[in-house]
């Protein structure tokens, strides 16, 4: 696979929320060049199922996208997903078709009955002061790239962790239904570069999807650690600068999630030609094929 082959960078801020439309996805993309991304259909309210079939249908050829969303659960530290539960899969993609089975019945792909599933349930904190007997206290499992993106100063949360503004599991759990949909379609970094899998170029017309962490972003704009949220337009002006992009198009709403996808689109189109990003020394084998990896962490 050849970073420099893409001709266009799309980044996509996912929601767990619960609904049939929600407020929390954006989708930006841009092409090669200096031009500012823009939004892919500005101003309207996406459902999960729409932005699937917008990268399956719609979606250009050659696009690296990213997914601001947790493909994965922590594996590593305990040798398994969910440590005695004999439904516990050995590979991301097991873990997928797991969440899928379960929530087979939950609309708008939701992931609700994978939560309240009696065996899953033990693992997870989730609202109302239920913390299963197996959530590990304080901020819960980490996968090995979230300890290393705590090693590079940013503050990433369990995906075991349903409760709070900041928390990123449900939106990861829904994460896995769009991916289960997305697998033999669209390549998946590093899942379809693990051995036992060898990445078709064939697939997805020279498409490829990675996981990005929005504020790893925001940092390279040099947005302040703690303080990534961009909200009004000098400032998204700024960060798309330090990006390497021209000034944006005027937005109606300057929310977290429209600026984080603007942001993250431009920042892939600047470093997506890094080979480092491409190789982390902490990236092996058997995590290509379990917990995955962040692009952009090294």
């Amino acid at each position: 696979m050849e970073p420099s082959a893409f001709a266009r960078f799309a980044a996509i801020d996912w929601s767990g929320a619960v609904g049939p439309r929600q407020r929390g996805i954006a989708i930006a993309l841009c092409g090669l060049g200096g031009e500012a991304p823009r939004l892919v259909r500005p101003g309207h309210v996406w459902s999960r199922a729409e932005a699937l079939a917008w990268m399956l249908e719609e979606m250009p050829g050659r696009t690296l996208v990213g997914l601001d969303l947790g493909p994965s659960l922590p594996f590593a530290d305990r040798g398994a997903f969910f440590p005695g539960w004999a439904r516990s899969p050995p590979d991301a993609r097991g873990l997928w078709r797991l969440v899928e089975e379960i929530c087979a019945e939950d609309p708008h792909l939701a992931a609700s009955s994978f939560v309240d599933h009696p065996d899953a349930a033990r693992h997870f904190r989730r609202h109302g002061g239920r913390v299963g007997d197996r959530f590990q206290p304080g901020r819960g499992r980490l996968r090995v790239t979230e300890e290393a993106q705590r090693a590079q100063g940013l503050n990433p949360y369990s995906n075991f962790n349903l409760v709070g503004a900041a928390q990123v599991g449900k939106s990861s759990l829904t994460g896995m239904r769009l991916l289960r949909r997305l697998d033999g379609k669209l390549p998946v970094w590093p899942f379809d570069f693990a051995p036992d899998r060898p990445f078709d170029p064939q697939v997805g017309k020279g498409s490829l999807v990675v996981e990005i962490y929005t504020s790893i972003a925001a940092l390279r704009a040099g947005l302040p650690k703690g303080r990534t949220k961009v909200r009004d337009p000098a400032t998204l002006d700024r960060a798309l600068a330090a990006l390497g992009s021209a000034p944006h198009r005027p937005l109606a709403s300057y929310n977290d999630h429209a600026t984080d996808a603007i942001m993250s689109a431009a920042w892939l189109r600047l470093v997506h030609g890094e080979p480092a990003l491409w190789a982390p020394p902490a990236l092996t084998p058997v995590l290509a094929r379990t917990e995955g990896w962040t692009f952009g962490v090294r």
